[in-house]
Protein backbone atom coordinates (compact mmCIF):
# COMPACT_ATOMS: atom_id res chain seq x y z
CA UNK A 1 0.00 0.00 0.00
CA UNK A 2 1.29 3.54 -0.69
CA UNK A 3 2.73 5.28 2.35
CA UNK A 4 0.08 6.34 4.83
CA UNK A 5 -2.68 4.66 2.79
CA UNK A 6 -2.71 7.70 0.49
CA UNK A 7 -2.31 7.16 -3.26
CA UNK A 8 1.09 8.28 -4.49
CA UNK A 9 1.24 10.16 -7.76
CA UNK A 10 2.96 7.15 -9.34
CA UNK A 11 0.41 4.59 -8.10
CA UNK A 12 -2.40 6.88 -9.27
CA UNK A 13 -0.86 7.25 -12.74
CA UNK A 14 -0.55 3.48 -13.00
CA UNK A 15 -4.10 2.91 -11.81
CA UNK A 16 -5.50 5.45 -14.26
CA UNK A 17 -3.72 3.75 -17.16
CA UNK A 18 -4.94 0.28 -16.13
CA UNK A 19 -8.51 1.56 -15.89
CA UNK A 20 -8.33 3.19 -19.34
CA UNK A 21 -6.97 0.02 -20.95
CA UNK A 22 -9.64 -2.09 -19.20
CA UNK A 23 -12.37 0.18 -20.57
CA UNK A 24 -10.82 -0.03 -24.05
CA UNK A 25 -10.92 -3.82 -23.80
CA UNK A 26 -14.60 -3.64 -22.73
CA UNK A 27 -14.00 -5.59 -19.54
CA UNK A 28 -15.49 -4.85 -16.12
CA UNK A 29 -13.78 -4.99 -12.73
CA UNK A 30 -15.07 -8.47 -11.81
CA UNK A 31 -13.53 -9.82 -15.03
CA UNK A 32 -10.25 -8.05 -14.28
CA UNK A 33 -10.32 -9.56 -10.79
CA UNK A 34 -10.58 -13.06 -12.26
CA UNK A 35 -7.52 -12.41 -14.42
CA UNK A 36 -5.30 -11.71 -11.40
CA UNK A 37 -7.14 -14.09 -9.05
CA UNK A 38 -8.10 -11.27 -6.72
CA UNK A 39 -11.22 -9.56 -5.45
CA UNK A 40 -13.07 -6.80 -7.26
CA UNK A 41 -12.20 -4.56 -4.33
CA UNK A 42 -8.50 -5.03 -5.05
CA UNK A 43 -8.97 -4.10 -8.70
CA UNK A 44 -10.87 -1.01 -7.62
CA UNK A 45 -8.07 -0.02 -5.23
CA UNK A 46 -5.43 -0.74 -7.88
CA UNK A 47 -7.19 1.57 -10.31
CA UNK A 48 -7.59 4.32 -7.72
CA UNK A 49 -3.94 4.04 -6.69
CA UNK A 50 -4.74 3.14 -3.09
CA UNK A 51 -3.00 -0.21 -3.56
CA UNK A 52 0.28 -0.68 -5.40
CA UNK A 53 0.01 -3.12 -8.30
CA UNK A 54 2.59 -5.89 -8.48
CA UNK A 55 4.51 -6.27 -11.73
CA UNK A 56 3.00 -9.70 -12.39
CA UNK A 57 -0.51 -8.21 -12.00
CA UNK A 58 0.34 -5.47 -14.48
CA UNK A 59 1.61 -8.02 -17.00
CA UNK A 60 -1.44 -10.26 -16.67
CA UNK A 61 -3.86 -7.35 -17.00
CA UNK A 62 -2.08 -5.86 -20.01
CA UNK A 63 -2.07 -9.29 -21.68
CA UNK A 64 -5.82 -9.57 -21.14
CA UNK A 65 -6.42 -6.00 -22.31
CA UNK A 66 -4.51 -6.63 -25.53
CA UNK A 67 -1.80 -4.06 -24.80
CA UNK A 68 1.24 -5.23 -26.77
CA UNK A 69 3.25 -2.01 -27.24
CA UNK A 70 6.59 -2.76 -25.50
CA UNK A 71 7.16 0.89 -24.56
CA UNK A 72 3.75 1.15 -22.88
CA UNK A 73 4.24 -2.12 -21.05
CA UNK A 74 7.74 -1.16 -19.91
CA UNK A 75 6.55 2.22 -18.62
CA UNK A 76 3.71 0.72 -16.60
CA UNK A 77 5.93 -2.03 -15.20
CA UNK A 78 8.42 0.63 -14.10
CA UNK A 79 5.62 2.51 -12.35
CA UNK A 80 4.68 -0.71 -10.53
CA UNK A 81 8.29 -1.26 -9.48
CA UNK A 82 8.85 2.28 -8.26
CA UNK A 83 5.42 3.42 -7.05
CA UNK A 84 6.63 3.15 -3.45
CA UNK A 85 10.13 4.43 -4.21
CA UNK A 86 11.36 6.83 -1.54
CA UNK A 87 12.35 10.08 -3.20
CA UNK A 88 14.93 12.49 -1.79
CA UNK A 89 12.18 15.00 -0.99
CA UNK A 90 10.60 12.72 1.62
CA UNK A 91 13.45 13.63 3.96
CA UNK A 92 11.67 16.99 4.21
CA UNK A 93 8.12 15.59 4.22
CA UNK A 94 7.35 16.92 7.69
CA UNK A 95 7.53 20.46 6.30
CA UNK A 96 5.79 19.84 2.95
CA UNK A 97 2.13 19.61 1.99
CA UNK A 98 1.06 16.29 0.41
CA UNK A 99 0.09 18.07 -2.82
CA UNK A 100 3.56 19.63 -3.04
CA UNK A 101 5.06 16.16 -2.63
CA UNK A 102 2.96 15.04 -5.61
CA UNK A 103 4.25 17.96 -7.68
CA UNK A 104 7.87 17.10 -6.88
CA UNK A 105 7.30 13.43 -7.71
CA UNK A 106 5.93 14.45 -11.11
CA UNK A 107 8.99 16.62 -11.73
CA UNK A 108 11.27 13.77 -10.70
CA UNK A 109 9.64 11.34 -13.16
CA UNK A 110 9.19 13.74 -16.05
CA UNK A 111 11.08 13.78 -19.33
CA UNK A 112 9.48 17.09 -20.36
CA UNK A 113 8.43 19.89 -18.01
CA UNK A 114 6.67 23.03 -19.21
CA UNK A 115 5.67 25.93 -16.98
CA UNK A 116 3.69 29.13 -17.38
CA UNK A 117 4.18 31.74 -14.67
CA UNK A 118 2.53 35.19 -14.82
CA UNK A 119 3.56 36.46 -11.38
CA UNK A 120 6.71 34.84 -9.98
CA UNK A 121 9.94 33.32 -11.22
CA UNK A 122 9.21 29.53 -11.38
CA UNK A 123 10.70 27.44 -8.58
CA UNK A 124 12.95 25.55 -11.01
CA UNK A 125 14.65 28.86 -11.85
CA UNK A 126 14.66 30.53 -8.43
CA UNK A 127 17.82 31.50 -6.58
CA UNK A 128 17.86 30.63 -2.86
CA UNK A 129 17.61 34.32 -1.94
CA UNK A 130 14.60 34.85 -4.23
CA UNK A 131 12.90 31.71 -2.90
CA UNK A 132 13.47 32.78 0.70
CA UNK A 133 12.08 36.26 0.05
CA UNK A 134 8.96 34.94 -1.69
CA UNK A 135 8.22 32.31 0.98
CA UNK A 136 8.76 34.83 3.79
CA UNK A 137 6.32 37.23 2.12
CA UNK A 138 3.53 34.62 2.14
CA UNK A 139 0.31 35.02 4.12
CA UNK A 140 1.32 32.65 6.94
CA UNK A 141 4.21 32.70 9.39
CA UNK A 142 7.00 30.32 8.47
CA UNK A 143 9.49 29.46 11.23
CA UNK A 144 13.15 30.08 10.27
CA UNK A 145 14.04 26.38 10.41
CA UNK A 146 11.08 25.51 8.15
CA UNK A 147 12.00 28.29 5.75
CA UNK A 148 15.50 26.85 5.51
CA UNK A 149 14.10 23.40 4.71
CA UNK A 150 11.78 24.80 2.03
CA UNK A 151 14.65 26.60 0.32
CA UNK A 152 16.69 23.37 0.37
CA UNK A 153 13.80 21.51 -1.25
CA UNK A 154 13.69 24.15 -3.97
CA UNK A 155 17.39 23.65 -4.65
CA UNK A 156 16.88 19.88 -4.71
CA UNK A 157 14.15 20.24 -7.34
CA UNK A 158 16.60 22.04 -9.63
CA UNK A 159 19.19 19.24 -9.66
CA UNK A 160 17.43 17.19 -12.35
CA UNK A 161 17.28 20.17 -14.71
CA UNK A 162 20.89 21.02 -13.95
CA UNK A 163 21.96 17.47 -14.81
CA UNK A 164 19.98 17.46 -18.05
CA UNK A 165 17.54 14.84 -16.79
CA UNK A 166 14.53 16.53 -18.37
CA UNK A 167 13.74 19.02 -21.11
CA UNK A 168 12.46 22.19 -19.42
CA UNK A 169 10.58 25.11 -20.97
CA UNK A 170 9.41 28.14 -18.98
CA UNK A 171 7.24 30.99 -20.22
CA UNK A 172 7.21 34.08 -17.99
CA UNK A 173 5.02 37.14 -18.34
CA UNK A 174 7.08 40.28 -18.94
CA UNK A 175 5.99 41.68 -15.56
CA UNK A 176 7.92 38.91 -13.81
CA UNK A 177 11.09 40.31 -15.39
CA UNK A 178 10.44 44.05 -15.24
CA UNK A 179 8.57 44.49 -11.94
CA UNK A 180 10.58 43.17 -8.96
CA UNK A 181 8.60 41.65 -6.11
CA UNK A 182 11.79 41.39 -4.04
CA UNK A 183 14.71 43.72 -3.43
CA UNK A 184 16.56 45.05 -6.49
CA UNK A 185 19.75 43.22 -5.52
CA UNK A 186 17.94 39.88 -5.22
CA UNK A 187 16.03 40.51 -8.45
CA UNK A 188 19.17 41.41 -10.41
CA UNK A 189 20.87 38.23 -9.26
CA UNK A 190 17.73 36.29 -10.16
CA UNK A 191 17.71 37.71 -13.70
CA UNK A 192 21.37 36.81 -14.15
CA UNK A 193 20.58 33.26 -12.99
CA UNK A 194 17.70 32.95 -15.47
CA UNK A 195 20.05 33.97 -18.28
CA UNK A 196 22.66 31.46 -17.13
CA UNK A 197 20.20 28.55 -16.82
CA UNK A 198 18.59 29.49 -20.13
CA UNK A 199 21.86 28.75 -21.94
CA UNK A 200 21.64 25.04 -21.10
CA UNK A 201 20.77 22.76 -24.00
CA UNK A 202 17.81 21.23 -22.18
CA UNK A 203 16.32 24.57 -21.07
CA UNK A 204 14.23 27.11 -22.98
CA UNK A 205 13.10 30.39 -21.41
CA UNK A 206 10.60 32.64 -23.18
CA UNK A 207 8.96 35.90 -22.16
CA UNK A 208 5.35 36.70 -22.98
CA UNK A 209 5.44 40.44 -23.75
CA UNK A 210 2.94 43.04 -22.60
CA UNK A 211 1.99 43.41 -26.26
CA UNK A 212 0.32 39.97 -26.07
CA UNK A 213 -2.49 41.75 -24.26
CA UNK A 214 -5.09 39.87 -22.25
CA UNK A 215 -3.63 36.46 -23.05
CA UNK A 216 -1.50 36.71 -19.89
CA UNK A 217 -4.67 36.93 -17.79
CA UNK A 218 -6.38 33.96 -19.44
CA UNK A 219 -4.99 31.37 -17.04
CA UNK A 220 -3.10 31.24 -13.76
CA UNK A 221 0.26 29.53 -13.28
CA UNK A 222 0.46 25.88 -14.30
CA UNK A 223 2.98 23.15 -15.03
CA UNK A 224 2.62 20.26 -17.45
CA UNK A 225 4.54 16.99 -17.47
CA UNK A 226 5.37 14.27 -19.98
CA UNK A 227 6.97 10.97 -19.03
CA UNK A 228 7.97 9.40 -22.35
CA UNK A 229 10.26 10.16 -25.28
CA UNK A 230 7.50 12.25 -26.88
CA UNK A 231 6.22 15.45 -25.21
CA UNK A 232 2.61 14.32 -24.84
CA UNK A 233 1.11 16.01 -21.77
CA UNK A 234 0.21 13.37 -19.15
CA UNK A 235 -0.30 15.49 -16.01
CA UNK A 236 -0.87 19.15 -15.14
CA UNK A 237 -0.51 20.92 -11.81
CA UNK A 238 -2.23 24.17 -10.88
CA UNK A 239 -1.03 26.49 -8.13
CA UNK A 240 -3.58 28.15 -5.86
CA UNK A 241 -3.88 29.64 -2.39
CA UNK A 242 -4.72 26.29 -0.81
CA UNK A 243 -1.96 24.32 -2.53
CA UNK A 244 -1.42 22.46 -5.78
CA UNK A 245 -4.04 20.52 -7.73
CA UNK A 246 -3.12 17.67 -10.08
CA UNK A 247 -5.18 17.25 -13.27
CA UNK A 248 -5.12 13.97 -15.21
CA UNK A 249 -8.42 13.85 -17.11
CA UNK A 250 -7.85 13.72 -20.90
CA UNK A 251 -10.01 16.79 -21.58
CA UNK A 252 -8.06 18.82 -19.00
CA UNK A 253 -4.71 17.73 -20.41
CA UNK A 254 -5.78 18.70 -23.93
CA UNK A 255 -7.00 22.11 -22.78
CA UNK A 256 -3.75 22.97 -21.01
CA UNK A 257 -1.58 21.60 -23.82
CA UNK A 258 -3.46 23.88 -26.23
CA UNK A 259 -3.14 26.81 -23.83
CA UNK A 260 0.60 26.32 -23.56
CA UNK A 261 0.90 26.27 -27.35
CA UNK A 262 -0.96 29.61 -27.49
CA UNK A 263 1.33 31.14 -24.88
CA UNK A 264 4.46 29.84 -26.59
CA UNK A 265 3.34 31.15 -29.99
CA UNK A 266 2.69 34.61 -28.54
CA UNK A 267 5.92 34.70 -26.49
CA UNK A 268 9.19 36.17 -27.68
CA UNK A 269 11.66 33.72 -29.19
CA UNK A 270 14.31 32.46 -26.74
CA UNK A 271 17.03 34.78 -28.13
CA UNK A 272 14.73 37.81 -28.02
CA UNK A 273 13.61 36.84 -24.52
CA UNK A 274 17.24 36.67 -23.37
CA UNK A 275 17.91 40.12 -24.84
CA UNK A 276 14.93 41.57 -22.98
CA UNK A 277 16.03 39.99 -19.70
CA UNK A 278 19.60 41.21 -20.24
CA UNK A 279 18.41 44.75 -21.02
CA UNK A 280 16.31 44.85 -17.85
CA UNK A 281 19.26 43.50 -15.83
CA UNK A 282 21.56 46.18 -17.25
CA UNK A 283 19.08 48.97 -16.58
CA UNK A 284 18.72 47.89 -12.98
CA UNK A 285 22.49 47.63 -12.64
CA UNK A 286 22.94 51.16 -13.93
CA UNK A 287 20.45 52.48 -11.40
Amino acid sequence: MPAGGRPTVRSRRLGTALRQYRHAAKLDQPQAAEIIAASQARVSRLESGHVTARVIEVRLLLDAYGVTDPEVRSKLEELAKHSKKRGWWLEHAAHLRPDYLDHIALEDDATYIRQWQPTLVPGLLQTPAYAEAVIAAGPGYVAPEVLEQLVKVGEGRQVKIGEGGASYTAILWEAVITHPLVSIDIHRHQLATILEIGERKNVTVQVLPFSAGALAATTSAFSSFSFDAEPVVEAVTLENLRGTSVLEAPEDLTAYANMYDLLRSAALAPDASARLIRDVWRSMKEE
